[in-house]
């Protein structure tokens, strides 16, 4: 199973890549806010028993997905101080464990473009983050670090792209892939 993590600050657009990449490339999307929004609405963000349920769901679903066969998973994560250091040794651990590949791929958007895109619409369709104000602080006391996220194969600023040239940008650098598939597509 080839797995695609694509992460980034809050709406620098994983989603919607990651929708445009679901249709182009056949693979399966497991997007964060399917597992954050069903603990929501059991425990408070960031309480210990949505933390630990939150990364058991989500390698549980990277583990079964491999097992089972499926070629190609997509998965969104905005990494943010609630994930735990261990998360991503563990879900490298997991791919080792189960042999399945995963390219980190980090989407970036310029902080005024991004602030702007805060307040969108689209994003209330799950419990994403919408707050200015709380984007600010969150981002000034450094809880929207990446920094602990390995290399990404891949880094792209969804300001200067759509969706499409983006999703189609990742396509090309994935090794399976060969440049004139993405274009077909």
């Amino acid at each position: 199973m080839k797995l695609l993590f694509l992460y980034g600050l809050p709406a620098t657009g994983k989603l919607t890549v990651a929708q445009e990449l679901a249709r182009m490339t056949g693979f399966k999307l497991f997007h964060n806010h399917l597992t954050v929004d069903l603990l929501l609405s059991l425990f408070d963000f960031g309480s210990p028993a949505f933390v630990e349920l939150r990364e058991e769901i989500w390698l549980s679903a990277f583990t079964q997905a491999a097992r089972t066969g499926i070629p190609g998973l997509i998965f969104t994560f905005a990494p943010e101080a609630t994930v735990r250091p261990q998360f991503v040794p563990n879900l490298l651990k997991a791919a080792r464990n189960e042999a399945f590949e995963i390219d980190f791929i980090e989407l970036t958007c310029p902080l005024p473009e991004l602030k702007r895109r805060l307040d969108n619409p689209s994003r209330g369709q799950f419990k994403k983050l919408t707050s200015l104000d709380l984007f600010d602080q969150l981002h000034a006391a450094g809880s929207l670090d990446a920094a602990h996220m390995p290399t990404p194969r891949l880094t792209i600023d969804t300001s200067s792209r759509t969706p499409s040239e983006a999703a189609t940008e990742i396509m090309q650098s994935l090794s399976h892939v060969p440049a004139e598939a993405a274009f077909a597509l």
